[in-house]
């Protein structure tokens, strides 16, 4: 896959992008990565990107002209088209579903915005525009940065094993089952038995279980979309109710899940 980005910070990708997993990832030439800086498409001794909006209003926009000329030129030296993808509070929510949709194209192009935003006459440029979340940043490049990894993380080879990024959260609807690692016993936390069993269809079997607890604990709006059993439902329905009765007015429980 080839994975460009246009921005006119272009240097903050390498250091992560170069790093652990997707630097191993490009070295086994599973991906390229390049990175353009916007300004290089600019015609004036200042190289300016930005300009106020008409109307009049705080902040300065990114100029069309710029934009259209780098994305035309970009996508010109391949033989494959890019897929373009832009940011926006406007756009569609990216999740899991996307990040595998993303993995199949060949060429991905990320235009990442900054100051007040852009000229809205620069989305009709984009094939996909996403937002990560009902916040605001200060440009592109971090959100182009989490969907880079989400997309190369599920090409096959980029992780090591193929079966990793299909055993974990959202990747059947649900999230993660608990996880744990040695010691067996500690600060009197016990790991579950089954675990510890060798027996694994029983350790898979809990591992559902587990997985539907989470869900239905942390995240019960994925619960509908997930393909449950009525004994699974009757189990998330359990757990949901232990929950709420766990959290209480002062213990509200997490915002979101980590992994």
């Amino acid at each position: 896959m080839i994975i460009e980005t246009l921005s006119v910070f272009p240097g903050v990708f390498s250091p992560y992008l170069d790093a652990s997993i997707m630097g191993r990832a490009q070295a086994k030439g599973i991906f390229s990565f390049s990175a353009y800086d916007l300004r290089d498409w600019t015609h004036d001794r200042h190289r300016t990107v930005d300009d106020a909006p008409f109307g009049g209003g705080q902040g300065m926009l990114m100029k069309p002209a710029p934009i259209f000329e780098a994305v035309r030129d970009i996508s010109s030296r391949a033989e494959c088209a890019p897929h373009v993808v832009f940011f926006s509070p406007c756009g569609r929510r990216f999740d899991e579903g996307v990040a595998e949709r993303l993995s199949h194209e060949e060429r991905l192009l990320f235009v990442c915005g900054r100051y007040e935003g852009m000229d809205e006459r620069a989305y009709s440029l984009a094939d996909d525009v996403l937002s990560l979340g009902d916040y605001v940043l200060t440009g592109g490049e971090l959100p182009a940065l989490v969907v880079i990894d989400a997309v190369v993380r599920l090409l096959p080879g980029a992780l090591g094993d193929e079966m990793s990024a299909r055993d974990e959260s959202f990747s059947d609807g649900l999230l993660e089952y608990a996880q744990y690692t040695r010691p067996a016993d500690y600060d009197g936390q016990r790991v579950p038995d089954v675990l510890l069993s060798g027996d694994h269809g029983k350790v898979n079997a809990w591992r559902r279980m587990s997985a539907i607890e989470r869900t239905a604990r942390w995240r019960p709006d994925l619960l509908d979309g997930a393909g449950l059993s009525e004994e699974e439902w009757e189990l998330a329905r359990q757990a949901m109710c232990e929950g709420n009765d766990q959290q209480g007015p002062d213990n509200e429980g997490p915002a979101a899940e980590g992994e």
